[in-house]
């Protein structure tokens, strides 16, 4: 079955606890922006807000009046943390077949929703067994609980270990102009080779959390091109990860309105080549070999 995700993605980690703390109203309001901008798709973790994020969208969800067949959402399940209302000593993973189901189900449960559009292991185990992982896979998407699986934070190697028992849709990985390291090393272009999707956390890098040369460096350059793209810096940052030809879907950690607006400005726009590779050389801090 084909999941087909919304061309930037809300990704809900601070709409909750962690951050915006938003009211189920809020969440309801911010839901239907979204929708009405086209962006469709939502990322959750069961984690996130310390286990209480996908809860209190859930109750915005059902305030929105939103159709469930109108969105999409992703949920991330394996990290037992110690924050939240879970009693873990110490964090860790856990991938046992167990787990995995009770997690999407409690995922299910939270969101107000019959199904995930897709279910994603958070980060990797080195206890992970790929069998074990397909059966609770292979269970959840006969009973209609999930319509794809996937991985986040994985490398080539452990996605193979994955793929080798079951089908993995995407990887969501950190990349952006500052976090370039997957276009070097293999890891778009083994997505690509294997029609895996790539889907990007922290998609504006650390240009505006950073105030070393590197960040420095990139603003004085986007602030010509701000003006040149008729743009925002975020959405010109995003432009430049959107082009690469792997196919990338940014997941933005915007919990404002109209920057989410803004930053669906980025389908329409096409940086010059030139540009592209000006600003991965500011990122750098020298010329392309």
């Amino acid at each position: 079955m084909d999941v087909h995700l919304s061309p930037v993605i809300a990704g809900a980690m601070n709409w909750g606890d962690w951050h915006a703390k938003f009211s189920p109203a809020q969440m309801a309001a911010l839901i239907n922006d979204c929708v009405s901008y086209g962006i469709t798709t939502f990322d959750h973790a069961d984690i996130y807000g310390g286990y209480t994020t996908e809860a209190d969208f859930g109750r915005g969800f059902a305030e929105s009046g939103v159709k469930r067949e109108d969105i999409q959402l992703i949920s991330k399940c394996g990290i037992q943390h110690t924050v939240g209302n879970r009693e873990n000593k110490v964090k860790h993973y856990d991938y046992s077949k167990e787990y995995i189901i009770w997690s999407a189900e409690n995922s299910l449960k939270f969101l107000q929703t019959d199904y995930l559009d897709v279910l994603l292991l958070h980060r990797p185990s080195p206890l992970m067994h790929p069998d074990e992982i397909a059966e609770a896979v292979t269970k959840l998407k006969s009973e209609g609980k999930i319509r794809a699986f996937g991985v986040s934070n994985f490398t080539n190697s452990q996605t193979d270990l994955i793929r080798s028992r079951t089908e993995v849709f995407c990887n969501q990985i950190e990349f952006s102009a500052t976090a370039f390291q997957p276009m070097l090393d293999g890891t778009l272009d083994y997505m690509m080779v294997n029609n895996i999707k790539p889907l990007a956390w922290s998609p504006i890098g650390s240009v505006f959390k950073q105030g070393n040369e590197q960040s420095r460096r990139l603003k004085l350059l986007l602030m010509d091109m701000v003006v040149k793209y008729s743009a925002p810096v975020d959405v010109i940052l995003l432009a430049w990860i959107m082009q690469h030809p792997a196919g990338i879907i940014p997941v933005s950690g915007s919990t404002s309105s109209d920057r989410l607006k803004s930053q669906m400005k980025v389908t329409q726009i096409k940086l010059e080549l030139t540009d592209w590779f000006a600003i991965w050389t500011e990122s750098m801090g020298n010329k392309v070999p």
